[in-house]
Order: C-alpha cells, then structure tokens, then sequence
C-alpha cells in the first residue's frame, strides 16, 4: 500500500497558490501548473503522493486538523530556513522558528501554518521511526 493524493482545504486559491509556490519552490519543486480556473491545485511530491489543496467539496468553509502537522523533508538546513522565510513572505504564520529540535533529535526545523491554518514542518535530518 502507497499514499496516492492528500488534500488539505483552503478558503483563497490565489493565497494558497502563493503560499505553497513559495514554499515548495524553497524545497526544489515548480510552481503548480494547474490552471487558475481549475478549483485545485497540485503538486507532484518526489517519490511521493500528490499534494493538493482546494475548498471543501460541501461548500461550507475549510478548517485546519486540531493537531495535525504535515512534514516534508528538505535537503539543508539551510533549505529549511528558507522554506520558513518564503512561508513569512506569502501569508503564513510562524509556529517554530529554523532551528535544532529538541524534539527530534536534533534535527533541524521549521514550523509554519499555512494562510487557512493548516500545520506544517519542514525538517532536514530527521529520521522516522
């Protein structure tokens, strides 16, 4: 069994559109080629499972996971703390500052909340399981 696709909703495509060009683009991947009418946006993840965002199929507002954090893995440090700063700059929020995470190790990270609140990290060095 693989993961395929996860979802997160957004209440602003154009926010979000920026938001995850940004903050991808800082982690190595392009900007989304879904076209601006189309009511989603993907992104191919490397060996991964697409990662789309898009407003509730009911209709009714998007709400972030209470305790849910999203992880994606870059390749420096340095990266790390530019996927953080692109987030800044594009409507997220700081949730943990680019640093050695105690928490993990060691390794470092970063935390951000996306323009809807959804929770998100991005950690190089960081070993699961």
């Amino acid at each position: 069994m693989h993961l395929l696709n996860l979802r997160i909703g957004c209440n602003d495509m154009d926010k979000a559109r920026s938001f995850y060009d940004a903050t991808f683009g800082a982690l190595g991947l392009p900007a989304s080629n879904t076209p601006k009418e189309y009511p989603i946006l993907l992104y191919k993840l490397p060996g991964g499972p697409n990662f789309a965002i898009g407003p509730a199929r009911d209709g009714n507002p998007a709400t972030h996971a209470n305790g849910g954090t999203i992880l994606f893995a870059a390749d420096s440090d340095d990266q790390v703390a530019a996927w953080h700063a692109a987030g800044l700059a594009n409507g997220g929020t700081c949730e943990g500052q680019p640093e050695p995470k105690p928490q993990a190790r060691g390794a470092f990270g970063a935390y951000l909340r996306d323009p809807d609140g959804n929770k998100l990290a991005a950690y190089h060095g960081l070993e699961m399981g």
